[in-house]
């Protein structure tokens, strides 16, 4: 437990910190005492004295400062106590709603002799990590290898903290075969033995609080002026005190992990290398699913209602492409982790609303394409639900800007004008409405970086064309799961299209795409449908 025992002196010198703060705001407080009983007593400035005048005076200044500073401490200690933790949002997964997952987990804890977690959550992200509960939060006791009582300074026995929630990323869940992730959760399980410390506990609260205290001093600082003084002193002695105890508490942090991971060990260590190659493949499948698939529905308030089982088919088709990923698909003939859950597509379903809630909001509109709802979408309706209703609206987005008063009598006119250098008038005309439509920024989550008007007007053009090739019956809305939204032709996906679109943005050179129109058989002149 050696492990244990260096992250506790780090704990400890953590907490030393705290009672360090708290000696210094009772210093005023202890010379004020001082002052009343000289005066008191006699020893300092007595009655008909020559220099009482000036022990009484000391007396008031030190009197007013202690109670101002200790005042204040009270007040830094109640934000202390009572300022919402950061904590990061995840669906809860109850006993009943996956007996082997928890058994798993269970088994974990036995055999690495620690404290199992009190419950199971899945997060929309690729991490697994131990959660504390919140001060004051219900909390039931581990199911089995429960905490062991500790003893304080003083000798006393003192009860262990609740036990933690383990949180798993749930595309580990869909993706990682059932030995895989039990390789990937041993270090992670290890940690609740540091967990069940109540040194460590302490700490680790105590640097959350001072963190989450710095945040709320930068809310209130911009809510109100009247706020500021309060706010900046609040703001400084967070700051201060995070300071001071941060590099003790990274300390214990990485004393924690290496004692966890050391421990683990003994449990499927051979599979733990291969776990690690899994976690590294389904980071990259979820960051393209999230980028090219998810948001492009998020953005007309719709979300894929199973993007975990989106996960596992863009890392087979992945498989398939990346000669790097050969092998991975034999892995598909053993027993996913998901089969630990009792009812996966409806947890998945859960996953899936809380990821586009975090990573773009409520739902919203936009690139002027309205929605009145936040809904789901299966995979079977994403062509039509998502793709084609997106090149609908940025096709009558680009006419507008061309035909004002909405004739669509714009797909030869558009080229003309490419043709004669109004790609940057219409680049700039695209910025400037999507400017004044986009709803509030999502700045905590900026998942694809900023678009120039250039680019804006090539996905429109894209999209115009698109949907002159579909309303020809040339070709039909289709989705990739690495790409995301395709045109087939023939049920071939057709992938030379970008080219001859950026020689029209880029050069007015509009040769190659009236050439590409020709081929798929699309007469430039034909309306276009609008939505």
């Amino acid at each position: 437990m050696a492990g244990v025992e260096a992250a506790r002196d780090r704990a400890q010198a953590v907490l030393r910190v705290r009672g360090a703060a708290l000696a210094v705001a009772a210093l005023p407080t202890a010379a004020a005492a001082v002052l009343i009983a000289g005066g008191v007593t006699g020893r300092l400035g007595a009655a008909g004295a020559p220099d009482a005048a000036g022990w009484d005076v000391a007396r008031w200044v030190v009197g007013a400062i202690a109670l101002l500073v200790l005042l204040s401490a009270l007040a830094f200690a109640v934000v202390l106590r009572r300022v919402a933790l950061p904590q990061v949002p995840a669906v809860q997964i109850a006993e009943t709603e996956a007996p082997e997952l928890y058994r798993l987990v269970r088994d974990l804890a036995e055999r690495m002799d620690v404290p199992a977690p009190a419950r199971v959550a899945l997060t929309p992200d690729c991490d697994s990590w131990l959660e504390d509960p919140l001060p004051g939060a219900p909390c039931e006791a581990a199911p089995s290898s429960a905490a062991r009582p500790h003893s304080d300074a003083l000798g006393r026995e003192t009860a262990a903290p609740p036990a933690p929630t383990l949180v798993i990323g749930s595309p580990f869940m869909w993706w990682m075969r059932v030995a895989e992730l039990r390789a990937l959760l041993a270090p992670v399980v290890a940690g609740t033995a540091c967990s069940a410390d109540p040194d460590i506990a302490a700490a680790r609260r105590f640097v959350r609080a001072l963190d989450a205290t710095l945040g709320l001093a930068a809310d209130l600082a911009d809510r109100s002026a009247w706020l500021r003084p309060a706010a900046a002193l609040l703001g400084r002695v967070s700051g201060l005190l995070l300071h001071r105890c941060r590099a003790h508490a990274a300390e214990m942090e990485r004393a924690v992990a290496s004692w966890a991971s050391e421990q683990a060990r003994q449990v499927d260590y051979g599979l733990r290398i291969a776990a690690q190659e899994q976690v590294g493949l389904a980071y990259a499948g979820w960051d393209r699913l999230l980028t090219r698939v998810a948001l492009p529905a998020w953005r007309i308030g719709r979300w894929p209602g199973r993007l975990d089982a989106g996960v596992v088919a863009a890392l087979t088709e992945l498989s398939r492409r990346d000669r790097l990923a050969e092998g991975f698909e034999t892995r598909l003939g053993e027993r996913p982790a998901c089969d630990l859950l009792e009812e996966p597509g409806r947890i998945d379903e859960a996953v899936s609303l809380l990821a586009a809630r975090l990573f773009h909001g409520d739902g919203g509109a936009d690139g002027g394409a309205a929605t009145a709802r936040w809904a789901p979408v299966d995979w079977a309706d994403y062509p039509v639900a998502v793709v084609e209703r997106i090149w609908r609206a940025q096709s009558a987005e680009l006419v507008g800007l061309l035909e004002p008063d909405g004739t669509d009598r714009a797909i030869d006119r558009l080229l003309h004008r490419l043709h004669d250098g109004a790609a940057e008038e219409l680049a700039g005309a695209l910025t400037s409405r999507r400017l004044r439509a986009a709803p509030p920024p999502q700045p905590e989550f900026q998942l694809q970086p900023p678009r120039t008007g250039r680019d804006l007007l090539g996905e429109h053009l894209t999209a115009l064309v698109c949907c002159a090739a579909v309303d020809s019956g040339a070709a039909e809305p289709g989705l990739d799961w690495l790409d995301g939204p395709v045109l087939l032709v023939g049920g071939v996906r057709r992938t030379d299209l970008a080219a001859p679109v950026a020689l029209a943005v880029e050069h007015g050179d509009d040769r190659p795409l009236r050439a590409w129109l020709d081929e798929i058989g699309i007469r430039v002149e034909k309306p276009v449908r609008l939505p």
